[in-house]
């Protein structure tokens, strides 16, 4: 778990032990955003806003969504905040994606509890949202209220922030608890220009947040930034221009009971496929475990070290005294690797597209000082297994085909599990199965066609389809179904 980066409750102009550092000029930047007297702030624009961890190829920057409303509501006395973003994907030249559809995300949190509100897909604006825990948003959004020019600042006199003269203004650091650390920079006109922080990513590690802030206007009585520039783990998140700003709006933001009582552990559910193969979920996303003579191997690592642990735990417990020699991963987004390092941990070769591995070898060896996982602690090296062809993994009884999905716009570094003797395909995000009564989409999904004429291509006779999302095993004839056009 995590480590949470403590709330700040009350804030005095009183600054006190400051590293002997002169804190006058943080004094006067609190004046000038009138930090004392905004408990609560609500700015709004739009803009772009990019999809962490997403990178369609370990190369590239995370994907780029088109943002037409943005609206952030803070309590800085509570620590709380609401944050309503209306966006769509920017359609990306020569990548074959499916159409963009306008998402609706409202997410929110209140001190150490973060939660989203969701409506189903089409569903009127009077329908009742379904409230989702976010425990791993957590770090981020609580990070975001104190990157906020008047968070920054209220945070920096309420922790003993020290302040030095710098070429253009003053840097500001402090620490929020005993690892959270925040740097920001403010310029000749008392303006918090860029803040520095640094929360827990179970792939990159210590991973920067950054937020730039330029072209400051009046807004109702105080300065705000007009231009806001995220930045986390080396690529854009958020580009917004605001245009409106309201000083001490209401905004009370109370954890739905439904949150409050939420059992966050960890459960894997394993149900059989066939003869030793087994369908582990009990989340949003699953894995498989495949047993060989002497071993077993297990298809994706997902979301973080809690998951692999349960899965592991869950595979000794149905496979016993076998150890874990291969994990297969199906990709690099993070979703589907966060839990990788565990494997390596367990001593488990990772086998993954080639273009994977450097990528991984890179990001895995950045500090990791925030929330040490286990393979920090034991600084096992990574074994990898790599491929650009079919690949195999046989003991000599039951063989396991693995073979990179060609030409599909979700990943270019992405690949799918077949069982011939037991015809099950594994794959993740290629195709995501409904609910039996789910209403289908009108229009196919390009991932979804480009898995089927990858099966066809490679000539697979699948009975079974083990997705890595989605509610149940399907048929290929599901996959059919949902790449017809209606």
């Amino acid at each position: 778990m995590s480590k949470l980066i403590y709330p700040i409750i009350g804030l005095t102009l009183t600054v006190v032990g400051c590293a002997s550092l002169n804190p006058q000029p943080l004094q006067s930047s609190a004046k000038a955003l009138d930090v004392v007297n905004i408990r609560t702030i609500e700015y709004s624009g739009a803009g772009r806003w990019y999809q962490f961890g997403q990178a369609p190829n370990p190369t590239l920057p995370w994907p780029q969504f088109e943002v037409s409303s943005f609206k952030a509501d803070i309590n800085y006395v509570t620590a709380a905040a609401r944050v309503q973003i209306t966006r769509s994907q920017t359609i990306e030249s020569g990548r074959l994606r499916p159409a963009p559809v306008e998402q609706k995300v409202d997410q929110y949190i209140s001190g150490t509890t973060a939660w989203n509100l969701i409506r189903p897909a089409n569903a009127p604006q009077s329908a009742t949202p379904t409230a989702t825990s976010q425990p791993i948003a957590v770090e981020e959004r609580t990070a975001e209220i104190w990157s906020t020019p008047q968070g920054f600042l209220r945070a920096a006199l309420a922790n003993n922030a020290a302040t030095k003269p710098i070429k253009g203004g003053n840097e500001v650091s402090f620490k929020i608890g005993d690892k959270y650390r925040f740097v920001g920079y403010i310029n000749v006109n008392n303006q918090v220009v860029s803040v520095k922080t640094w929360i827990d990513n179970p792939v990159l590690g210590d991973t920067l947040v950054e937020t730039n802030y330029s072209d400051y206007q009046d807004f109702d009585g105080v300065q705000f930034p007009v231009h806001i520039v995220r930045t986390q783990g080396g690529y854009p998140v958020l580009d917004i221009n605001v245009s409106s700003v309201k000083v001490n709006p209401p905004a009370e933001f109370s954890v739905p009971k439904e949150i409050a009582n939420a059992n966050l552990s960890v459960k894997v559910k394993a149900d059989k496929l066939a003869d030793g193969v087994y369908y582990l979920t009990g989340g949003t996303h699953h894995s498989v475990a495949i047993e060989q003579s002497d071993h077993v191997v297990i298809v994706e690592a997902p979301q973080n070290e809690e998951r692999s642990l349960a899965v592991i735990a869950k595979v000794k417990e149905i496979i016993p005294n076998k150890p874990i020699k291969f994990l297969v991963n199906t990709h690099a987004h993070f979703d589907h690797a966060g839990g990788l390092r565990t494997f390596v941990d367990e001593g488990s070769t990772i086998v993954t597209h080639q273009d994977n591995q450097p990528y991984f070898q890179k990001v895995w060896a950045q500090p990791r000082t925030l929330n040490p996982d286990r393979l920090a602690h034991s600084k096992k090296p990574a074994a990898f297994k790599t491929f650009t062809d079919k690949y195999v993994l046989s003991d000599g009884n039951r063989s396991i085909e693995i073979y990179p999905i060609a030409g599909n716009g979700h990943n270019d570094a992405f690949a799918l599990v077949y069982l011939p003797t037991e015809k099950i395909l594994i794959e993740a995000d290629a195709y995501t199965p409904t609910a039996p009564n789910a209403p289908q989409s009108a229009k196919p999904n390009p991932y979804t066609v480009n898995l089927y004429e990858n099966v066809q291509q490679l000539k697979l006779d699948v009975k079974q389809i083990a997705a890595l999302h989605g509610p149940n095993v399907v048929t290929l004839d599901n996959l059919r179904t949902a790449i017809t056009v209606r």
